[in-house]
């Protein structure tokens, strides 16, 4: 009969790797979550483009936002349009 022994060194890090792996796929699966209005922070990280850049879009209408406050706010559809319209 073939038996396994574990110390308590590899079920510690069985422990640690599991945990890390829920994290990451919680983490996954929450920025999955469409959010209907998204910040300037989120929207440059989503496009890949600098603060400059989502500027040029806002100024010259190629991006509709929202100020509220001080903060401004993108709505998620209007990101999609804009995706979509630049497809070749």
């Amino acid at each position: 009969m073939n038996e396994a022994i574990f110390k308590h060194e590899d079920l510690q890090h069985f422990r640690v790797q599991l945990l890390e792996d829920l994290k990451a796929m919680l983490g996954a699966s929450q920025s999955l979550v469409k959010k209907e209005w998204l910040k300037s922070s989120e929207v440059r990280k989503m496009l890949g483009v600098s603060h400059g850049t989502l500027q040029n879009l806002r100024v010259n209408g190629s991006l509709p936002c929202s100020k509220v406050g001080g903060i401004i706010f993108y709505k998620y559809d209007d990101l999609i349009k804009l995706l979509e319209g630049s497809r070749r």
